[in-house]
């Protein structure tokens, strides 16, 4: 069994995962969830040696969860896929967590140079962590792509949103379950290739959506 399972969710990327895979620390496993990819991305994560785990239904919850439950590791973290986030990062994550710190460990993203953090995701990121403080009581600057935290504690909080509120209703869920929620600095890169999600204006409006909806569930 591995120390802690990194869980990517993916959607074409295979010219970041040969970046990505070759910094998983040692004694780590990196789960894969191809999401219906078709420039090569499965083929080329299970000849890195991850685990290769296929998820049909569309949307990043439902990529994340799939890996969430074919991991086995006490602890598991999340990365994007796409090289903005480097996996030699997780194990301050991962610490804080096994030593008993932290329930959740969200990395505070800061970006690398100019251009890695688009505006209108930066700008977008700014708003829900503002609401998700004033909802939760709990300080937070950044939602966290990069995140670790137990993987029996987060089956515990029945996490249903497989779309884009998926890091949000996680990080909800916890705030009410009380967990200790704290950020940690990661350096944060541009990504390869194109973005399904944040990367454009219409994705962060698709994101800033599904999220909005959850916080009003949430403070209803």
């Amino acid at each position: 069994m591995a120390d802690v399972d990194i869980i990517f969710p993916c959607l074409n990327e295979a010219a970041a995962l040969p970046w990505v895979l070759a910094r998983i620390p040692s004694s780590y496993r990196a789960i894969v969830v191809d999401n219906g990819s078709t420039d090569g991305s499965a083929q080329i994560a299970a000849e890195a040696g991850a685990l290769v785990v296929t998820e049909s239904r569309r949307g990043f919850g439902a990529a994340a969860h799939a890996g969430l439950e074919a991991a086995d590791a006490d602890v598991v973290a999340f990365a994007d896929a796409d090289a903005s986030l480097n996996p030699e990062e997780v194990p301050a994550l991962a610490a804080l967590v096994r030593a008993g710190s932290a329930d959740l460990v969200l990395g505070r993203r800061v970006p690398t140079r100019a251009g890695a953090w688009p505006w209108h995701a930066r700008l977008a990121n700014f708003e829900l962590a503002r609401r998700i403080t004033h909802a939760t009581g709990v300080k937070v600057r950044d939602l966290g792509p990069m995140r670790a935290a137990r993987r029996q504690d987060l089956l515990s909080l029945h996490l249903k949103d497989r779309r884009s509120g998926y890091p949000l209703e996680m990080m909800l869920k916890a705030a009410a379950a009380r967990w200790r929620i704290v950020e940690h600095d990661v350096s944060y890169h541009p990504r390869v290739g194109r973005s399904k999600v944040t990367g454009t204006a219409r994705g962060t409006y698709i994101a800033v959506k599904d999220m909005s909806k959850l916080l009003r569930e949430y403070s209803s």
